[in-house]
């Protein structure tokens, strides 16, 4: 594998300095002379044109959203964004990634340096993630226009029995429910994916390999760009037609069932293969208590989070389907799980909101 060379554009000495240690101690990686802002960055690039770029969105002169889109447009590149743990931070970036951004790097106001260190790890194999990203995916796609305000969106509307004070619960059910696991370049393709469905569709639970506190900015979003309502998935919510629930980052997601009826369930708990959330805790709980009724899609990511819950679930009777690798930004997850042997079909992902509406 070619040597991959890092630019990191950040306004902060401490970052630059953090940064270029941490990711010049790694064998394959050769960090570019960093830049303060993107002005130095464009002049740093006209010497030498780097493999990824390490991006603050906060910078003076020049913003990083900015820069971002000049570069999706000239010259396709894989960005990871920089970003703080803030709410403010968080709908940047949610602007950064619908720009055309692979991942994102998170850092706290305080305590910056220590945190850079402990989280050395997640930032080496995202910048290997983004190295091997299919960017000229990113920059086809165009942003879709907000859906005018307010929308009205309805969910399946609950039957209570006469004179009763709750639903009513079989003890089976053929209601179908869809869960989708992606990780890099996922934000990009679950936005195409919900976009495209109609107010009228299966209920759907998702897994986005995603910070903490950026969930909630990033199901906003949907909400505001899809006729289906997407919400960051809080205990006990219902799963039912027309909506979609996102995995909170930080916290596992699992399917449940009561009767008739599915609800997640928000869980603390160890990584699991590297992630919490993770597609595999999903997909497994989806097996055992969806089992043939369940649809499971894995879409574009690094890694193999995801393969073994598929594999779960096709022996479960499960409908499952990988995003091809031709519209897929990073092929990993779900080569993986062609591989194990639990995908009954590959789509491209302009299909996959055309299966979910035909389940």
């Amino acid at each position: 594998m070619k040597t991959i060379k890092v630019l990191i554009v950040d306004d902060s000495a401490v970052v630059r300095q953090v940064l270029i240690a941490l990711l010049s101690a790694t064998p394959g990686i050769e960090v570019m002379p960093a830049a303060a802002d993107p002005l130095l960055a464009m002049e740093r690039m006209k010497l030498q044109w780097p493999d990824v770029i390490v991006l603050d969105v906060e910078m003076p002169r020049m913003d990083g959203i900015t820069f971002l889109r000049k570069i999706m447009a000239e010259r396709p590149t894989p960005v990871v964004i920089c970003s703080t743990l803030t709410e403010k931070g968080a709908k940047t970036t949610m602007e950064a990634l619908a720009a055309g951004a692979v991942a994102i790097v998170t850092k706290p106001r305080l305590g910056l340096k220590q945190f850079l260190v402990d989280a050395a790890d997640d930032l080496v194999h995202t910048v290997q993630a983004a190295a091997r990203a299919n960017v000229r995916r990113l920059a086809m796609r165009r942003e879709p226009t907000p859906l005018p305000q307010p929308t009205a969106k309805h969910t399946a509307d609950v039957i209570l029995a006469p004179g009763a004070g709750r639903t009513m619960a079989m003890a089976q059910t053929t209601e179908r429910v869809v869960v989708i696991g992606t990780s890099t370049g996922g934000t990009q393709a679950l936005e195409e994916v919900l976009t495209a469905l109609p107010r009228v569709s299966p209920g759907i639970v998702i897994v986005q390999h995603m910070p903490e506190k950026f969930t909630a900015a990033f199901a906003s979003r949907l909400d505001s760009l899809c006729h289906i309502t997407v919400k960051e998935a809080e205990n006990n919510d219902r799963v039912v037609p027309g909506r979609a629930l996102i995995a909170p980052g930080g916290r596992h997601l699992l399917l449940r069932r009561s009767g008739a009826q599915y609800h997640v369930e928000v869980v603390d708990g160890p990584l699991v293969n590297r992630h919490r959330p993770s597609v595999d805790v999903l997909f497994r709980s989806a097996a055992k208590c969806a089992g043939a009724n369940a649809v499971g899609i894995i879409m574009t990511g690094m890694g193999d989070d995801g393969a073994a819950g598929m594999l779960e679930m096709h022996n479960a009777g499960a409908s499952t389907l990988a995003q091809d690798e031709n519209s897929c930004v990073v092929f990993g997850m779900p080569k993986e799980a062609i591989k194990r042997g639990g995908v009954d079909r590959t789509v491209p992902l302009s299909s996959i909101a055309r299966e979910i509406t035909l389940v």
